[in-house]
C-alpha cells in the first residue's frame, strides 16, 4: 500500500505533510516539535511532559480548557503526548472544522506566552506530581519506565534520566523556566504539521500559511543534544532487583539495538516480533502455553532514531512462580534463539504481522498523519513512510539470526527484576532472596 504525500517548507521553516484521503468525511491535524526529555537539563527535568500539559491551558485568544470545549463541540477528539525524543498534539475532526483544529495549533505556537500564568503553572504542575504517583510511584511496576532508561543509557546520556521528571525538579520550575522552554523549542522551524484525510490540498496549504505563516522561526539555533553515540553493546550484563509491593515477579530484560531507521534495526524489529507478538511467538508458546511460568510475555522496540535503540522483553510470572524460575525460563529462550537461530517460517509470519499492523493503522487518519510526522521530524523525509513494507520484507533469515548472535549475549543484557517485598509466612522474602542471587 502506498499512500499519497505532499511535502513542503513554509519561510519560517515548518515543515507541511498533506496526504488526502476521501474515504471519510474527517480530517486528522497532527504537530510534533522536536523535543523530549532528552532535551531537558539537569534539575530541570519533567518540562517536556509539564508542557504537553500547559499547552492545553490556553493561549492568547483561546481559554484554559477551551481547545478541548472546542473541538469536541465540534465533534472532534484531541490529545497530546510526550516521548524522549519529542512531544506531539493531534486533533481529528469532520473534515469542515480543519481551519478550527489549524487556528488552535496555530495560536499555541505563535501565541502561548500571553497566556501563560503562575495560578496555571502550579495548577498543571500538581497535576502532573498526581499523575506520577499515580501512574509511577504507586503503580505496582510502574517506574518501570524510569528505571529501565537509567539502567541502560549512561548517566551522561540524554535518554538516562525520567521522562515525567522528579518531584524535585518539577518543584523548582519557574515561569521563567516555561517561557524560555518554549522560546527555544516551540517554534515553526522545530515543528512538522502533517494533515492527513478528507481535504482539498489548495484549501489546506492556504489555510496552514493563514493560519501559521507569519509565526516567527527561533531567534537563535535550536540547541543541540550531547554526544548520543554509544557502542553497539553494553559490555557487560545490567542488573537491578526492586522490592516493590506487587504479588508476582514481573521481568524486563533488554538489549541494545540499532536504531529505528537503520538496516539493522529492521532485522531487530522482526526478531522482536518472532520473540514476543502475538500467540504464537516464542515467549508466549513457551513460557505461557507449555511451562506455565508466565501470564503473559511480549517484546518490543523504543523505536528511537538517535543513539541507540532498545529491544525488550516484558514477563509477568504466574503466582507461585518465583523470580529465579522467570528470569530463567525467559533467558532459556533467549539463549536457545542466539544459539539455534529461527526458522524461515517464523520470519515470514512475523513479517506479515508487522505488515497487516502497520496498513491497518493507515487507514485511520490519525495514525497516518502520525506516522507522516513521525518520519518528517526523524529523517525529514516523510516519503519513507511508503518504503517500511519494503525494508521488513527485505529482511532474511540470516539477517536476523546475525542480529541475535550479535545482539541477544550475555555482554548486551540489562536486567529490571521485580520482586514481592513480602514472601509467603515461614518462607524467606522474594526480595531478600533474588537481591542474595543478584550479590
Amino acid at each position: 500500500m502506498r499512500i499519497p504525500i505532499e511535502s513542503y517548507r513554509l519561510s519560517n521553516g515548518l515543515v507541511v505533510t498533506l496526504s488526502e484521503d476521501h474515504r471519510a468525511p474527517i480530517v486528522a491535524v497532527n504537530l510534533w516539535y522536536r523535543v523530549g526529555s532528552a532535551n531537558e537539563r539537569l534539575g530541570r527535568t519533567g518540562f517536556a511532559h509539564l508542557f504537553e500539559h500547559m499547552l492545553f491551558q490556553g493561549s492568547e485568544h483561546v481559554q484554559a480548557n477551551e481547545h478541548f470545549e472546542l473541538i469536541q463541540r465540534a465533534g472532534g477528539t484531541l490529545n497530546g503526548s510526550t516521548w524522549l525524543d519529542r512531544t506531539n498534539y493531534y486533533e481529528t475532526v469532520p473534515s469542515n472544522e480543519l481551519a478550527l483544529a489549524l487556528w488552535l495549533e496555530a495560536d499555541r505556537m505563535g501565541a502561548l506566552l500571553p497566556a501563560m500564568t503562575q495560578q496555571k503553572l502550579d495548577t498543571q504542575r500538581d497535576v502532573v506530581k498526581n499523575e506520577r504517583r499515580w501512574s509511577m510511584d504507586n503503580q505496582p511496576y510502574g517506574t518501570w519506565s524510569e528505571r529501565l532508561p537509567a539502567l541502560t543509557y549512561p548517566p551522561t546520556h540524554p535518554f538516562h534520566h525520567s521522562l515525567i521528571g522528579s518531584m524535585e525538579d518539577l518543584s523548582a520550575a519557574s515561569l521563567e523556566d516555561i517561557a524560555q522552554f518554549f522560546s527555544t523549542f516551540y517554534r515553526p522551524d522545530n515543528a512538522v504539521l502533517s494533515i492527513a484525510g478528507d481535504f482539498e490540498p489548495a484549501q489546506a496549504r492556504a489555510l496552514v500559511e493563514q493560519h501559521f505563516g507569519a509565526i516567527p522561526r527561533g531567534a537563535s539555533p535550536v540547541p543541540p543534544l550531547a554526544d548520543m553515540t554509544l557502542p553497539p553493546r553494553f559490555g557487560a550484563t545490567h542488573r537491578e532487583v526492586v522490592p516493590d509491593t506487587v504479588m508476582v515477579p514481573r521481568l524486563f530484560l533488554a538489549f541494545r539495538a540499532p536504531v529505528f531507521g537503520s538496516d539493522e534495526y529492521y532485522a531487530g524489529s522482526v526478531l522482536g516480533a518472532i520473540l514476543g507478538l502475538g500467540k504464537s511467538s516464542r515467549l508466549q508458546r513457551v513460557l505461557v502455553r507449555q511451562s506455565e511460568i508466565a501470564s503473559e510475555a511480549t517484546a518490543f522496540t523504543f523505536d528511537l532514531s538517535q543513539g541507540a535503540d532498545l529491544l525488550v522483553i516484558d514477563a509477568t510470572a504466574r503466582p507461585e512462580v518465583s523470580s529465579d524460575a522467570l528470569e530463567a525460563g525467559v533467558t532459556q529462550v533467549v539463549d536457545a534463539v542466539r544459539r539455534d537461530g529461527v526458522t524461515g517460517a517464523e520470519v515470514e509470519r512475523a513479517i506479515a504481522l508487522i505488515e497487516t499492523a502497520f496498513v491497518t493503522s493507515l487507514q485511520s487518519a490519525g495514525e497516518r498523519a502520525d506516522k507522516l510526522s513521525m518520519f518528517a521530524a526523524m529523517f525529514d523525509d516523510p516519503r519513507l513512510l511508503n518504503e517500511q513494507t519494503d525494508r521488513y520484507r527485505a529482511v532474511t533469515v540470516e539477517r536476523v539470526n546475525a542480529f541475535a548472535r550479535e545482539r541477544l549475549g550475555t555482554d548486551n543484557r540489562a536486567v529490571l527484576l521485580y520482586v514481592p517485598k513480602h514472601g509467603e509466612e515461614g518462607e524467606p522474602d522474594e526480595a531478600e532472596a533474588a537481591s542474595g542471587a543478584a550479590r
